[in-house]
């Protein structure tokens, strides 16, 4: 019986069979990754069921390992010299894209259903993305230009500002619950402070474990011997993270933007590119694993809500990517392309989405309990869709860019 095959049996047998899938996705001009979670999502609990729901929270931790790397990829390649030739227009686009799809997002959910908590609570999730998809994509076509470093800073920090976002509309909109019921509100101060310290904790912890890994890898001889202490300092990194309920992505892209920004470029591309080899083995296990968790039971409860939500959010990323580069006066193709490379959305977004429902429940109105509900099914639905159009959106806007090589 399946139940009594090893689950790392299956893991084997699953990446040997992914290889093969992301090559018949690439002839489908795909990125890998889709093909990756094609395979995850049959062999997963919507189809097979081959790897069982228990199975996927005992394997949480390579999702987290492979996370934890793409993070530290992403500030590796944010050195500061390197964003101040691209200018003030990525602070700006970081800005413009995530308060614009806040505020879109906000005000098209109000405007169809009249709940201004709920309208709060889905317009907070919006800038949220998902960096793994675009960094998949920039490193299988090995894209290289203004436009790949633009992305690398914008999936990397605007992370950062939907958690704050998050915070004030998740505090405003469980004030209004509570008022709704009558019940005694939690200061809306106190309830906003803890994404901000959270926030604060995470860049801090990233820094420190960044000056200490930044002092031994520059020493570290041979150079063969680098992939372990990287794996080391993003594990040591991660277990901080879960013990201490810190940012994972921020955590670790604070390890490797220390990295790109204490030691010469040189240097610091020779010290990440000994992870070249290894990076397809985590994004297969990461995409494949992804596929698996998906549920798509979960599409029929789109509903028009869901459209109303992607259609805004598209709009709203988009539409603010190409203000901020305006205003900020970035080059055409950024202003013309970035926001294709930044509509990837899953784990932050599911993982906020899931607070969402522990908050609200504690408030226990029917209202509250209610828009729980519908917040993570309508997030997990989306989420399929975005995971999956995001990729290859990003890897159309790089083409379009001239970023990526011809074969």
């Amino acid at each position: 019986m399946t139940a009594d095959i090893p689950v790392i049996a299956i893991i084997g047998i699953s990446i040997i069979i992914a290889i093969y899938f992301g090559k018949i996705a690439r002839k489908a001009g795909l990125p890998s990754l889709i093909g990756y979670m094609i395979l995850g999502t049959i062999m997963g609990t919507s189809v097979l069921s081959l790897i069982t729901e228990n199975s996927l929270n005992h394997l949480q931790f390579i999702t987290d390992i492979a996370l934890g790397f793409v993070a530290f990829t992403i500030g590796s390649e944010l050195n500061l010299r390197t964003l101040k030739s691209l200018g003030k227009g990525i602070v700006l686009i970081i800005l413009a894209e995530s308060f614009a799809a806040f505020f879109l997002v906000t005000s098209a959910v109000y405007l169809l259903s009249g709940d201004l908590p709920m309208a709060l609570i889905f317009g907070a999730l919006a800038p949220a993305s998902a960096p793994a998809g675009t960094v998949a994509v920039i490193q299988e076509y090995k894209a290289k230009g203004t436009l790949t470093k633009a992305l690398y800073a914008v999936v990397g920090f605007d992370d950062g500002l939907a958690v704050i976002i998050f915070g004030f509309s998740a505090a405003l909109a469980a004030r209004l619950l509570r008022a709704e019921s009558s019940e005694v509100s939690v200061g809306l101060i106190s309830s906003i402070m803890e994404p901000i310290k959270e926030l604060g904790f995470s860049l801090g912890a990233g820094t420190i474990l960044g000056f200490f890994f930044s002092a031994l890898a520059r020493k570290l001889r041979p150079l063969s011997e680098l992939p372990a202490l990287i794996f080391g300092f993003i594990a040591l990194s991660i277990g901080l993270c879960i013990w201490l309920n810190l940012s994972l992505i921020l955590t670790n892209l604070m390890l490797g933007f220390v990295l790109a920004n204490t030691t010469s470029i040189r240097s610091a591309r020779s010290i990440v590119g000994q992870l070249r080899d290894y990076m397809p083995l985590l994004f297969i296990l990461f995409f494949f694993l992804a596929g698996a968790h998906l549920k798509i039971s979960a599409l029929p409860a789109l509903g028009l809500l869901g459209i109303v939500y992607m259609m805004a959010r598209v709009v709203g990323l988009m539409g603010g990517a190409w203000l901020g580069a305006v205003a900020g006066k970035s080059e055409s193709k950024i202003r013309k392309y970035l926001g294709l490379g930044i509509l990837s959305q899953a784990g932050v977004a599911i993982g906020l989405s899931l607070m969402v429902r522990q908050m609200f429940a504690e408030i226990g109105s029917p209202h509250a309990l209610e828009i729980g509900a519908m917040v993570i099914t309508t997030i997990t639905a989306t989420s399929i869709i975005f995971e999956i159009i995001g990729p290859i959106m990003a890897k159309i806007a790089l083409k379009k860019a001239g970023e990526i090589p011809d074969d």
